[in-house]
């Protein structure tokens, strides 16, 4: 058994936000997504203070399958520098992940 990861990126609009979790799910590179929002972001970001509404997309896949499913979410996401991230998930339906997250 792998470790198991919550995956977290945010998109522009609930529309990109529900393409992106549904590809993602689909290809089988995360067992289920949620999509949170709207949320205010208040950031820095290439030398510019900005402030923005998003919509926060959380995936759960395992540790085995992280690195393709940040490169799927890199290569369809509309904004140049995305931020994902990654925190450890230690308990809940671990089994869940492992039978949806496909290898």
């Amino acid at each position: 058994m792998s470790g198991y990861l919550q995956v977290s990126t945010a998109t522009a609009n609930r529309e990109e936000a529900v393409q992106l979790a549904g590809s993602a799910v689909g290809a089988g590179l995360a067992a289920g997504a949620q999509v949170v929002g709207p949320v205010v972001s208040v950031f820095w970001h290439e030398g510019q203070y900005g402030e923005g509404e998003e919509r926060r997309v959380l995936l759960k896949t395992t540790e085995h399958r992280y690195a393709e499913l940040e490169a799927h979410l890199l290569e369809i996401r509309s904004w140049s520098n995305p931020e994902v991230s990654a925190l450890p998930i230690t308990a809940g339906y671990l089994d869940w992940i492992d039978r949806t997250s496909k290898s």
